[in-house]
């Protein structure tokens, strides 16, 4: 591939990156909005959590199909048809809250059909960045993806605090469906000039599922790679849960937000670094090392009750991220057939994920029992927590770099 094509790739994956970026900072805001309208609404946390589950679920669960999908049909269209049709469901949301006001089973709803057409984005994004780049450009290119999904943590909580100050909810709702528009036209403007993948003929839906499993299943490395990119969520979805209880049995909620908002910015530090160097050689490696300060990060995290201490660490736990997800990403396309990628992505991005869903579903029962069981209270036993979460990752990162099948996914053997 010449110089000139490997620009012009870079900067139809910038102009792409540009509005998943726009669209990230609109969902969430939304998420934002309607987590305290839920609130507000019904002072139960529980309803908070159940719009957060049906919002993430529907993606999980049709992550494999939607994988198939960007393997049989145009990507590009497949991603323009989930950003459009996903604003049917905030459209909904919106309308009804123009009417009187927003039930949560009516809010639960437009989430949950929001999600659904959502969830044909990630697979065919993906599949789109491995389109346009080059094996050279993917770890740059993964550290920019990493900032684009960062931007709801970093960007958007601080502007709908700004926004809702003035206006309610429905501000937040319009502002989202703008960025729909903005990032369907993105996309429109990328698909013109790439050449859409053909599927083999008579292949079905099933027969796809299969070769997808067996793209992800068969290639042991790559296999290994996924499950530990499952533990990452698992240990990121326990300090996402846990981190808040062990602030607030000492800190007000203030000094919460400001000390969620400073340890997030670790990932925006490193992906921006990412994004202008990028990672070119020795990837297992850096993965191993990435992991393991991530752990020795979350283990002190929660040792003192030291809000200065507490943010120097959950940056530089969070700062560890977006090197380890840019080494697994890299590693991952590199040993997977482009033709396969879109199906792979749909079964990575559904096992990789299952962490969440233990860590969302059984940390904070631990902590409760760590806490009752040795008398230290909630907020220590959230620490305690997070301690053994930190040890295990450090545990996985030294037991995957004595993996030889992993180091060899340095050359592309599986592919």
């Amino acid at each position: 591939m010449n110089t000139n094509k490997m620009t012009r790739g870079f900067r139809k994956f910038l102009l792409l990156w540009s509005g998943e970026l726009v669209s990230s900072i609109g969902g969430g805001l939304t998420s934002f909005g309607l987590g305290v309208y839920v609130f507000q609404q019904t002072g139960s946390a529980t309803g908070m959590a159940l719009v957060t589950l049906l919002g993430f679920l529907p993606t999980l669960l049709l992550s494999v199909p939607a994988g198939v999908l960007a393997d049989r049909y145009d990507r590009r269209l497949l991603m323009m048809l989930g950003d459009g049709c996903s604003a049917l469901g905030i459209g909904y949301i919106l309308l009804c809250m123009l009417r009187g006001g927003a039930s949560l089973a009516q809010i639960c709803i437009g989430v949950f059909v929001s999600s659904v057409f959502s969830s044909l984005l990630e697979p065919a994004y993906r599949a789109t960045v491995s389109d346009l780049l080059t094996k050279e450009e993917f770890s740059k290119a993964s550290g920019l993806v990493s900032l684009a999904g960062s931007a709801r943590y970093l960007i958007s909580p601080i502007l709908a605090g700004m926004l809702l100050a003035v206006r309610d909810v429905t501000l937040l709702l319009l502002i989202d469906m703008g960025t729909f528009v903005l990032t369907v036209i993105s996309t429109a403007v990328v698909r013109h000039g790439i050449e859409t993948g053909k599927n083999p003929v008579g292949e079905s839906f099933f027969r796809s599922l299969q070769e997808g499993w067996r793209a992800v299943h068969t290639r042991r490395g790559v296999f290994v790679l996924i499950m530990v990119s499952a533990l990452m969520t698992l240990f990121l979805g326990v300090f996402q849960v846990l981190a808040e209880p062990l602030l607030l049995s000492f800190v007000d909620a203030k000094t919460l937000g400001i000390g969620e908002t400073v340890c997030a910015c670790g990932m925006l530090v490193s992906s921006l670094i990412l994004g202008m160097r990028g990672i070119r050689k020795n990837y297992s490696r850096v993965l191993c090392i990435a992991l393991a300060l991530a752990g020795v990060f979350m283990f002190a995290f929660g040792i003192w009750e030291n809000i200065y201490l507490i943010c120097v660490f959950g940056f530089a736990f969070f700062a560890m991220l977006p090197f380890a997800n840019s080494c697994l990403d890299y590693l991952v396309r590199a040993n997977i057939p482009e033709n396969l990628l879109g199906r792979a992505w749909g079964f990575i991005g559904f096992l990789s994920q299952l962490g969440y869903v233990f860590a969302y579903g059984f940390s904070g029962l631990l902590a409760d029992l760590a806490g009752n069981v040795s008398g230290i209270g909630v907020g220590r036993g959230a620490a305690r927590i997070i301690q053994v979460s930190g040890i295990l990752l450090g545990v996985v990162a030294v037991g995957l770099l004595r993996m030889k099948r992993v180091r060899a996914l340095e050359q592309g053997s599986e592919k």
